[in-house]
Formats: C-alpha cells, structure tokens, sequence
C-alpha cells in the first residue's frame, strides 16, 4: 500500500466499540456521539465537523483543489424495533425499524430504552413461544401479530409494565453479539454498515498517518436514516462533482461478492450507478493491487440512490465490504474491511474525475 497503510488494529477496535453502542435508525445519537469523538482525533488541517439538522455527522476536509468538490457517505443507524403496544401480559408488542424477516430476531436479546433513559432488558419471542405448549410453534407465521416481548422485569398486566417507564414508541435495541475470531472473521448484527463507516475511518488513518490531505475539498456524512431510505438525501455542498457512497456488498446465491474483497456496486434495485465513476473504482482497485468484486444488488437501495432521487447531480459510485447473511446475524472478515479502507484512501488521493 505504499504510503497509504490501513492500521487495521485500529481500525478493527473503532469497529467493534461502534457495533456494541446501540443505534436503531430514529435513534442513532450515541453512536453519530462515538464516531465524532472518533474523527475529532484524526485532527485534519482545516477540518470542520459538525451535525446535520437530522443529526447526521458532517465532516468537511480542506483539500488541494476545490474545482470539483467530493463526497463520501455511509450510515451508523440500524435495524431495531419500536414499542407498538403494551399487552394486557404486560408484554410488549413491537413495529420493525428498517426491513428484515421476523425469524431473523427470534430468540435475540434486546434492550428497551424509556423515554427517560432506563434501560430494560428482554428478548423478542414468538407468543405462546414453549415447545410443551404450543403444538403449532413450528408452523405459526412469523409476522408481527404473533411476535412479542418478554421483559425480564416483574410484571404481569400493561400498568405493571408502563410503572416500569416503558411506553409506546420506546427504542428497542438489538443485541449485536460482536465477535471477532482468529480468523479474522467478524460475526455481528449491524455490520451494515458500521463497517463502512469504519472504512472511511480507517481510510482517513492512513491519510493522515502519510500526511496528506485530500486532492479535493471532500465532504463526509456519517448519515442516521439510511434503513428508512433518506439518509444521504441532503446536506451536501450544492457544486458535488462525486459522491462515493460506502454500503455492504450483499452476498448470497447468484452474487459476486464475499467477504474477502471490496464489492464494488455497478446497478442495485434503483438501478445502475454512474458508468465512468464506477469504472474508475474499478482502475483504481486494479492500479492498486486490491481484490474486487463488481456486482449487481437485486433487493438493495443506496444513500447514493437517495441523493439522486433527492435531486442531486454529482456522479454516484457504491462500493463496501461484502456481508454475509444481511439483516440477520451478519459476518464479514478483516480482509474486506481493509480492502475497501484502501479503495476509499486511493479515491481521495486520486486526480482523476
């Protein structure tokens, strides 16, 4: 890599103290919170960071050039639940945050926040969820009428659970189970896409570490609404030239990505990305000696999607680290997280538009 070197120890303790602080689309706060005390370190000459309107982070990089501005984007808000009901079991009722398969959360751990900042554990059941009960567990429709919440909290009725300080439209957070093996492998919820956030943070390191700033003004937006579809919609300088969005690779049958390279998006369901600009990662990845994937995402939408349904019109490129099993208990490996750092530090440095 050159002067440009990931630090992936660091890189990788960012990553896992961003997947265990708790941000569920709607209430990504405290970890918008862990990832700006992050960058605040790196210290970048001429940087300006602040919040959006929504809540977003923005981190504004002086560099080189201003003649045509760039942005980066990828989200730290999640999947997870919202209190719908309280049930007269004293058991709670939940909505979903974001789009997934019931099934995905059965039997997981979760955290109820009230609205005066309490936190409640519990875990996400089927109702009526015992094998020695229940003789149509097996066949019931996970949806969610049949899915409840049992607090681990004495109570047996609605008014012993609201006494407890649970309402409706308390956040519900999910465990994310953050592991990180030998192997190099991490298995967690909500890989998507801390780690991409963790990307641009290593990519900015090795930036910073070679003492180069980027070739042009950049623009970075750590967005918080992204599993609801308007998460990089705004805040961007209105003379963008490019807009590199950072978001996981989806895997599975049929797909081009895995969990060793930097997948690189060349059409999702909104359909395709900017053909020059992402032949341009392409080269960059080849020029570089970095593993790539191109692939095609069918049931995917991007914040660069957003951005151009939102009006805007600077050149849209999507790349990030393949993940496994996505929306559910995801996994990816170190190797993909470091490749795609890499794509991310040579695009700022590149001359190219």
């Amino acid at each position: 890599m050159s002067d440009l070197k990931i630090n992936l120890d660091e890189t990788m303790s960012f990553l896992t103290g961003l997947l265990n602080t708790p941000s569920p689309t709607g209430y990504a706060v405290e970890a918008v919170d862990f990832a700006e005390a992050a960058f605040k370190k790196l210290k970048f000459t001429g940087a300006k960071i602040n919040r959006t309107k929504k809540g977003a982070l923005s981190i504004q990089l002086k560099g080189e050039s201003n003649s045509a501005p760039r942005g980066i984007t990828a989200h730290v808000d999640t999947l997870g639940l919202m209190v719908k009901e309280i049930k007269g079991s004293g058991r709670l009722k939940a909505t979903q945050l974001g789009g997934y398969a019931w099934n995905a959360v059965e039997y997981e751990g979760v955290m109820v926040r009230t609205a005066d900042n309490k936190r409640i554990r519990g875990t996400m059941l089927l109702s009526n969820p015992s094998t020695h009960v229940n003789s149509k567990l097996n066949i019931t429709q996970r949806e969610a009428d049949n899915m409840e919440i049992r607090l681990d909290a004495i109570t047996r009725s609605a008014a012993e659970t609201r006494e407890l300080g649970i309402e409706v439209g308390d956040f519900i957070f999910l465990d994310p189970r953050v592991e990180v093996t030998d192997t190099g492998f991490i298995r967690s919820r909500h890989l998507d896409d801390k780690a991409g956030v963790a990307a641009i943070y290593g990519a900015l390191m090795a930036l910073k570490a070679a003492k180069r700033q980027p070739v042009q003004d950049t623009t970075i937006i750590i967005a918080n609404y992204e599993e609801v579809g308007h998460g990089g919609s705004a805040d961007w300088p209105d003379n963008l030239e490019e807009f590199l969005t950072i978001d996981m690779g989806a895997m599975g049958d049929g797909q081009n990505s895995d969990e060793y390279s930097v997948s690189i998006c060349a059409k999702d369901s909104s359909g395709p990305y900017h053909y020059a600009f992402t032949a341009r990662m392409r080269e960059l990845a080849k020029a570089n000696n970095i593993p790539y994937k191109v692939d095609i995402y069918p049931y995917y939408g991007s914040d660069g999607s957003a951005y151009w349904r939102a009006g805007g019109s600077a050149k849209v490129a999507l790349i990030g680290p393949g993940i496994d099993a996505s929306h559910g208990y995801e996994r990816t490996h170190t190797s993909s997280i470091e490749h795609t750092a890499h794509l991310i530090a040579r695009y700022l440095v590149d001359t190219g538009t």
